[in-house]
């Protein structure tokens, strides 16, 4: 199904705005201005936006470590981001959820999550929960996601969580986002299984599909297969995107697993934005003056966002116990 010229725009405005977001903070870390490990999705574009943009504020994920690019795709504020990785009061999490723990209910992101595997088990549990409520008006479930990696895939949590979706018939949808290293392991030695990570799911009986994670056309009309079977009430599914990360497992990783010339193949060959715009632009589906035009608004946003950032008011010792305890 051929996306319109607007719905082209928007998603490479989506992936541009994560990738310049997360541009911007590889060299703001190195101020320390920035509290806290950074987890870069430079590379991984692709999944979240084709991801995200076939849901709803009513369809929830749940992210990772690397959450900035789900946060983002999901339609979270990007000055409200930026404020909350600058640990300002004036974030999405008033501060206390930073890089690895950015939330917004809202928008049906119920947060990033530094636990290896923690993200598996809440989207089947508000999966659960979205079965309850039944089908909307067009005759839909709603969804649940929960976006995992090649290291949470060895997780006895993601495994649980897999058994439990089956059981339970929820709608709910592994995102497997394969960016070929656990930390700083291949997975191909740390994945147990002959063939990929998507047969770990097979294993429970769901039904998976495979694309390339690097491009966006593929992952957003394999999502749209997905979505189609988990919103008819048939079960959850998973997919494995295969896809890179442009920088290491955190800010600071000195990266001495890559191979040589790895990461300049990868740059050049696997860049998700860069094939987009030579597909779209081959294709006539929109001019090259379009997507410049997108890059100068993205800058600008980016270059706003840092800049309330860093004016923003910070936590003062009263906050310390705000949103901690609750009354009955």
């Amino acid at each position: 199904m051929q996306l319109s010229r607007e719905d082209l725009l928007q998603a490479y405005r989506r992936m541009k705005t994560i990738r310049d977001f997360e541009e911007l903070l590889h060299d703001e870390i190195q101020t320390g201005e920035i509290a806290g490990f950074t987890h870069l999705y430079c590379g991984q574009e692709a999944v979240a936006v084709g991801v995200c943009e076939h849901l709803t504020d009513d369809d929830k994920i749940v992210s990772t470590h690397r959450g900035h690019g789900h946060c983002l795709a999901k339609g979270c504020d990007v000055t409200g981001m930026m404020k909350e990785i600058w640990g300002s009061r004036e974030g999405l999490c008033k501060g206390k959820g930073g890089s690895m723990h950015i939330a917004d209910t809202d928008k049906g992101m119920l947060g990033a999550n530094g636990i290896v595997g923690a993200g598996a088990p809440i989207a089947v549990g508000a999966a659960m929960a979205a079965k309850l409520d039944g089908k909307d008006a067009d005759g839909k479930l709603r969804v649940a996601i929960a976006f995992s990696g090649d290291g949470a895939c060895n997780q006895g949590t993601t495994f649980e969580a897999m058994n439990m979706a089956v059981v339970t018939n929820a709608p709910a949808i592994i995102v497997f986002e394969n960016n070929h290293y656990s930390e700083h392991t291949g997975y191909k030695y740390a994945v147990g299984t002959k063939q990929d990570i998507a047969s770990r799911a097979e294993a429970f009986g769901m039904k998976v599909w495979r694309a390339d994670g690097t491009d966006f056309t593929a992952v957003y009309e394999t999502m749209r297969e997905v979505l189609e079977h988990v919103r008819a009430g048939n079960g959850p599914a998973a997919v494995e995107f295969d896809t890179e990360r442009f920088y290491g497992h955190f800010e600071g990783d000195p990266q001495r697993y890559r191979g040589e010339g790895e990461m300049d193949r990868i740059r050049a060959e696997r860049d998700c934005i860069k094939n987009f715009r030579k597909t779209v632009t081959e294709a006539k589906l929109l001019e090259g003056s379009d997507l410049d035009k997108v890059d100068e608004e993205v800058a600008k946003t980016i270059a706003d966002a840092v800049a309330a950032a860093r004016a923003a008011d910070r936590p003062t010792a009263e906050d310390v116990l705000t949103d901690v305890y609750i009354d009955y």
